[in-house]
């Protein structure tokens, strides 16, 4: 739980340095190709392919691919036509998203999760209640293909031990930023803006921050964080980060945000994470047919 806590705190200024100074000024695919290249770098010098099995280096590739290129295209894009408080309220969905991700998987479902993303949905709704518009509903869209890729490479890189004999981490974790570099960079070249590159100091700054810190350090962090824990509690700190970077965000750079929307939509969203954690509560606590299973988190 340290390395996701810790993970928050770093992130929590990742959405606002890419709303304020990034978004609309620099291509997002260049911006989410740069990280994901410069985050490569830090870890090729403790990269041992000799001790990485094929099929483990093909599985990271693929996460990578998922949890931070495709994640990127939707997350960066979003940035044009939501607010920074908004794309960071509309990612509540995220841990419904692990859970029911982890659900299918295992081949059992539960629907009243897809009745907590609903509510939560209308929360979204709510805080731009005045100004539901046609961008509106492009970048909510948008947001939760971030957060299904997201929630998908996470739930997919924790159950990576189960079968797979796999070195240290910090060995291996190359193949998971050369994935995502494959995707980013290929996205680029087809769909990127050469004329909309940083052309100041301060982007570049925010960019290289970006890759050093917030995906080079804060993803392998994170990923190794959800390995150590079980899917609820990765679920749940999916959704600390929300308030984190909501308040860096109105304290720092948007004091003349609409709080009374942001209060009654963010009301709403807290609304279904209770009802998120009563289901959760009742079905963890309730007696079980099958003892193997009786003690097994959500």
């Amino acid at each position: 739980m340290q390395y996701l806590s810790f993970v928050t705190l770093l992130w929590a200024f990742s959405f606002s340095l890419i709303g304020v100074y990034l978004a609309g000024q620099v291509d997002s695919w260049f911006a989410a190709f740069s990280r994901v290249a410069i985050a490569l770098l830090i870890f090729l010098p403790f990269t041992r392919p000799s001790g990485v099995t094929p099929r483990v280096a093909l599985q990271l590739m693929a996460i990578g691919a998922i949890q931070i290129g495709l994640m990127y295209g939707f997350y960066y894009h979003s940035f044009l036509y939501l607010s920074v408080p908004e794309v960071l309220l509309f990612t509540v969905m995220t841990p419904v998203y692990i859970t029911i991700i982890n659900d299918l998987i295992e081949k059992k479902l539960h629907l009243h999760y897809l009745f907590v993303a609903l509510l939560a949905t209308a929360g979204a709704i709510t805080i731009r209640q005045a100004q539901v518009n046609e961008d509106f509903w492009t970048g909510l869209l948008l947001v939760q293909g971030a957060n299904f890729c997201f929630a998908l490479g996470q739930v997919l890189y924790q159950r990576l031990p189960k079968g797979n004999a796999l070195p240290p981490q910090h060995t291996c974790f190359g193949f998971f930023f050369f994935g995502a570099l494959i995707v980013t960079g290929l996205s680029y070249m087809i769909l990127g803006n050469s004329e909309k590159l940083p052309t100041t100091q301060l982007q570049w700054g925010i960019l290289i921050y970006l890759g050093l810190v917030a995906s080079g350090l804060g993803y392998f962090l994170w990923n190794k964080g959800a390995t150590l824990v079980s899917v609820g509690a990765l679920a749940i700190m999916n959704n600390v980060l929300i308030p984190a970077g909501v308040l860096v965000n109105l304290l720092i750079w948007n004091r003349q945000a609409d709080l009374l929307s942001l209060l009654i939509g963010s009301g709403i969203i807290c609304l279904a994470l209770l009802v998120n954690y009563y289901f959760e509560k009742k079905t963890i606590t309730q007696p079980s047919k099958k003892p193997q299973r009786s003690n097994r988190k959500l």
